[in-house]
């Protein structure tokens, strides 16, 4: 699995995962967990992984919706 995009705002992260299903892309959040522990004041970014596969047909659909994956 390959990085996509790494966020502390939980609404991209869940608005690029619709993005991502409606094109029949597996996606998994990661670090959920860890932004939970820290009491939701946004320190700890949440990484979008995507299959290997997947990551440049994922990051034409981020470009698309002008969702910015920092790389």
């Amino acid at each position: 699995m390959k990085e996509l995009l790494r966020s502390t705002d939980p609404t991209i992260i869940a608005f690029a995962t619709a993005l991502l299903e409606g094109e029949d892309i597996d996606c998994f959040e990661m670090d959920v967990n860890m932004s939970v522990l820290e009491g939701g004041i946004g320190i700890f970014p949440r990484r979008l992984m995507v299959r290997t596969d997947d990551l440049e047909r994922a990051e034409r659909v981020m470009r698309d919706n002008d969702i910015p994956l920092g790389k």
